[in-house]
């Protein structure tokens, strides 16, 4: 692929209720900024994979179980899911309308369009926090991509997902033996604990390799049955 080191131009550009949010497209790439602070970009999505794989071997040939997906992103979760015949219901929760939008009318439904029309795909806009304090609905799996993880929050209040009474919250969607799944730009020890004090089992860090610097990594963890 060709590097370009052109400037980045700016596709749309929101204020939403957590700050500004904007597309652009870098070359061949195109990046989501949030508050001034790169999230994420098109160039590859092995992590994304990798979420939704760990998640799926974890739950040990489930049939058909469903999976709540927190954070749309550039798509690569979704459309991830959404390839794979195994999966259940795939409900996405994303809380910036803009996001969604770049999905439905924009320049990433190239990567998400034939996952959003698959009938098994529902996006619902709202925090994900409140969305699982709120919802009747439980899930064999929670696969988190919120932010940077749970050591480095661009947004403020994403935090709170990964405290103590966060994981609480998620446990409660979680059928017995359902899996939680959550995508980190670095290892935290430190969250490997408070899943362990927040009553998971099988706790356990998978490493995504990298160029250069610290591994991406997926952090998973059981609900007990």
């Amino acid at each position: 692929m060709t590097v370009s080191y052109d400037s980045p131009e700016v596709l749309d550009r929101r204020e939403g209720p957590y700050g500004e949010v904007v597309l652009r497209r870098h070359g061949e790439l195109l990046q989501i900024i949030a508050n001034g602070c790169f999230l994420m970009d098109t160039s590859d999505g092995r992590s994304e994979r990798l979420l939704m794989d760990a998640a799926l071997t974890a739950l040990d040939g489930r049939p058909a179980p469903d999976v709540l997906i927190g954070g749309l992103g550039v798509g690569f979760s979704l459309a991830h899911a959404a390839a794979d015949p195994r999966w259940g219901r795939i409900t996405v929760v994303e809380r910036e309308r803009a996001v969604i939008d770049w999905h439905l009318d924009g320049p990433l439904g190239a990567l998400s369009r034939a996952a959003l029309a698959d009938p098994r795909t529902t996006v619902v806009e709202a925090d994900l926090l409140d969305h699982v304090n709120e919802t009747s609905d439980t899930f064999d799996a929670l696969c988190l991509d919120i932010d940077n993880g749970p050591d480095w929050t661009v947004t403020e209040g994403n935090d709170g997902l990964y405290s103590p009474a966060g994981l609480a919250s998620c446990a409660r969607v979680l059928r017995p033996g359902g899996v939680l799944a959550v995508w980190s730009a670095q290892p935290s020890p430190k969250f490997e604990g408070t899943l362990g004090n927040a009553g998971f089992q099988q706790v356990r860090t998978e490493e995504i390799p990298v160029a250069r610097g610290v591994p991406d990594v997926v952090h998973l963890a059981v609900r007990p049955g």
